[in-house]
């Protein structure tokens, strides 16, 4: 049986499944692809941005299409096993409260999403009177929850060491390795390090790509490449010593993005699997496909329920745009976890649309002090890990104009009269305000905070008659409803703005080793050219030089990318060079003299010798 027919629900798009075609961009992963529903986004009103986005969205589940490319997806029969077997070994540890220990790992959006989902079972625990038996390791420690640090993930032996140190004295590990496109570095050393050490630790590898596709060039400083260690681990899945959890969802809406799409399914597959763990260990039960599959449907409902606001999120988006536009800014205030959303979405458009920190930003309204390790004191530590409501008021209101957008991000169950407060004080500097508030049926937004919004995108969710674990659907809904607006916020400004090329990040800022090889494939993309001659001009940018010589050519990739990740428009500034053939010099002036990224590039693609078209 190829998937769960029985349970099927299709949700349609235009021209559903063309990127499964075997010939279709063949050379990329399916992470890395370019969405054929999106291949016009860089055209689209706020309207149509919003409308592409969500389809992009839905593909998470769509079924398996016979007449394509049998790829494993999310309602597939054997992705459903996998999980039911990966919750008993989960349950295993929740039994064992002393010795055991389930952590979640990643890094870039792949580390904030395991941190943001570790907390909130943590919390669950609580509320049942027990001890934490979850915890997070994200490249770069707690600083990367807040910035983007993207490098560090390119390093295998720094994620041992992690692994390392919060695992001290556990006797069973469950480790759970986000890697999005199977590729980071990070992510592979502590597998192949839970795979020397099966006594101890059962790994489990999740991501979106299958283990072909998963990234084969070598790693930096160590013995493997990440393909080899899922290949690995495919041959102990076998024996269930190792696991791999890699259903296809799909390209994203922007090429390589994996914020938004993957970021979701991570979130939907994790807090499934985890949530099903804690509801059949209490109640002394096994896990059915079944079950799994009605926790699956409510966040496709969660999908439904958040387009349905798809014109006031468009306007939102305008609005968002417009701002960035004027070179003003956009902040999303939130409190509990929906700041936490809203902090992570502000950092992931400084790698996506080479952001400056302040572009989007976000803020966690509201006390922190038992969300972050105590261990690094987050406050304090200048504008760019500025994150906290102190840091809001003292650092952000007082330069607030009326070119800036603010959206507030609340639910019915927070202190309304702290939201209200607030709002006030940033309406004395700008008009432009929004709302997006989360409701249960039954519950009201008051007057008197209603009536200082000019508009508010107000999600209404029906009431759930639960035990305690299943109550944490809808706190799980609600995030990512709030995950999916924010993303389509950001980046439909980030388009309107210019930073999108057809649906490519052309002005991604090269942090690490694969967004430096991300980049020439942009540049191989737009040209024609080859590889050598886009790498050349790549690092020809990166060193301001108008000869590239070998000497510079046989250096280490961190070595590039150490000197890119400190440089703007690096990849814009490539493109012009090869398209106009020009000097850098030339080619940044170009850019300083276009009202946006694309219009400087599509000139270009558009004089003579070049013809836009659809691949």
């Amino acid at each position: 049986m190829r998937g769960m027919k029985k349970y099927r629900r299709v949700i349609e798009t235009p021209d559903p499944g063309r990127w499964e075609v075997a010939a279709y961009e063949a050379a990329l992963p399916i992470s890395e692809k370019s969405n054929p529903i999106t291949q016009e986004l860089d055209r689209a009103d706020p309207t149509q941005i919003v409308q592409l986005l969500k389809e992009c969205d839905a593909e998470i589940f769509q079924e398996e299409e016979d007449a394509l490319l049998n790829y494993k997806r999310l309602y597939s029969q054997s992705v459903l096993k996998t999980m039911t077997v990966i919750i008993s070994k989960v349950q295993e540890v929740l039994k064992d409260p002393e010795n055991g220990l389930i952590v979640l790992s990643g890094s870039g959006t792949s580390g904030r999403l395991a941190f943001l989902i570790a907390i909130s079972f943590n919390k669950l625990l609580k509320g049942l009177g027990q001890q934490p038996r979850y915890t997070h390791v994200i490249a770069g420690g707690d600083r990367s929850l807040v910035m983007s640090q993207e490098g560090l993930e390119d390093s295998a032996v720094l994620g041992i060491e992690e692994l390392r140190k919060v695992c001290d004295g556990k006797k069973k590990v469950v480790f759970i390795g986000i890697s999005c496109g199977l590729s980071a570095p990070f992510v592979a050393g502590q597998l192949d390090f839970c795979m020397n050490n099966l006594d101890i630790f059962l790994p489990v590898l999740l991501g979106f790509n299958p283990v072909s596709m998963a990234r084969s060039d070598k790693i930096e400083g160590w013995h493997s490449t990440f393909r080899q260690v899922a290949e690995r681990m495919q041959k102990l899945q076998e024996s269930h010593k190792a696991f791999i959890l890699n259903p296809a969802v799909g390209p994203e809406g922007i090429c390589g993005f994996s914020w938004m799409k993957g970021g979701s399914a991570t979130k939907i597959l994790l807090e499934t699997v985890l949530l099903a763990a804690h509801k059949t260990v209490s109640r002394e039960s096994e896990i059915s496909e079944k079950s799994l599959v009605e926790i699956l449907r409510t966040y496709e409902r969660a999908h439904e329920v958040t387009y349905a606001q798809s014109r006031k999120i468009a306007a939102l988006v305008k609005q968002a745009g417009t701002s960035l536009q004027k070179k003003a800014r956009v902040y999303m205030l939130g409190w509990h976890t929906l700041g936490l959303i809203a902090i992570m979405d502000g950092v992931e458009c400084i790698p996506a649309f080479g952001a400056d920190h302040k572009d989007v930003q976000g803020f966690l309204i509201g006390d922190h002090n038992d969300i972050f390790n105590k261990e690094m004191d987050l406050t304090a530590q200048g504008p760019q890990v500025a994150f906290s409501q102190e840091d809001f008021v003292r650092m952000v209101l007082p330069s607030l104009t009326e070119l800036d957008t603010v959206l507030f991000l609340f639910t019915l169950d927070d202190d309304l009269a702290e939201v209200e407060e607030l709002v006030v004080q940033v309406k004395e500097k700008t008009s432009n305000i929004q709302a997006l508030s989360h409701a249960t049926v039954g519950q009201y937004l008051p007057a008197s905070l209603k009536k200082l919004f000019p508009a508010i995108i107000s999600i209404m969710w029906p009431i759930l008659f639960l035990e305690y674990e299943g109550n944490f659907i809808q706190k799980f809904q609600r995030e990512l409803s709030t995950k999916w607006i924010l993303n389509t916020v950001s980046t439909g400004a980030h388009v309107l703005k210019g930073k999108v090329l057809c649906n490519c990040m052309v002005d991604l800022r090269i942090g690490s080793s694969k967004l430096f090889w991300r980049a020439v494939s942009i540049l191989q993309r737009f040209t024609g050219h080859s590889q050598v001659r886009c790498l050349d001009s790549l690092l020809q940018v990166i060193y301001d030089s108008e000869m590239v010589l070998d000497d510079l050519r046989n250096k280490d990739i961190s070595t590039h990318v150490l000197v890119a990740t400190q440089k703007n428009k690096v990849v814009p500034t490539a493109l012009l060079c090869l398209l106009r053939n020009c000097s850098v010099q030339e080619a940044r002036m170009h850019l300083d003299t276009s009202h946006s990224i694309r219009a400087a590039i599509e000139a270009s693609l558009n004089a003579p010798g070049y013809k836009r078209g659809a691949d």
